[in-house]
């Protein structure tokens, strides 16, 4: 009987690795190498200043499990007004890893729904000579029309952001 099972399974395997893969559009995951060591990149993502490196104008950092990441690209304003983005701290390893998700959006931002269920986690990595690998995924996203249209503002920016930090991290 094993055998019968073994013969009818190998005779579908190409039936079945000739139909195409199914594209996940709830995550992608975007990676680049910065020029600084580990520890010197955690704290871009652990301390308020270190924050500021990312590209944002104001940030303040409470790391803790439920800690807020609070930020405003424009330095006009003020930190907890309505166009603060808020994340909170899912977990997070030091010097390793954080996870984070959307506690509160900009009220300016454009997808007033579809950041409900999305969440993000950056990894570190040591490359050695003083090079960090970060990852940054983001995960949740929907096939609705506006969960769409976020998941390609937030490739662009996180792009952006990696891009941000390679420069600041070069110089």
């Amino acid at each position: 009987m094993r055998e019968k099972v073994l013969s009818v399974l190998l005779l579908a395997g190409p039936l079945f690795s000739q139909a195409p893969a199914p594209v996940d559009s709830s995550s992608f995951a975007q990676e680049a190498v910065i020029n600084a060591p580990v520890a010197a990149v955690w704290k871009v993502w652990s301390t308020s200043e270190g924050y500021k490196r990312t590209g944002v104008a104001l940030a303040e950092v409470d790391l803790r499990i439920g800690g807020l990441i609070r930020s405003r690209y424009s330095a006009n304003g003020l930190l907890g007004d309505e166009e603060t983005i808020e994340n909170r701290i899912l977990a997070y390893e030091p010097e390793h890893m954080i996870a984070f998700r959307i506690d509160r959006p900009p009220k300016s931002f454009p997808f007033k729904e579809a950041w409900k269920t999305t969440w993000f986690v950056v990894t570190l990595t040591d490359l050695g000579d003083g090079r960090t690998r970060i990852r940054a995924a983001s995960m949740g996203f929907g096939t609705d029309e506006e969960s769409v249209k976020m998941r390609k503002f937030f490739e662009d920016g996180n792009a952006s952001t990696l891009s941000v930090l390679q420069n600041n991290f070069a110089r």
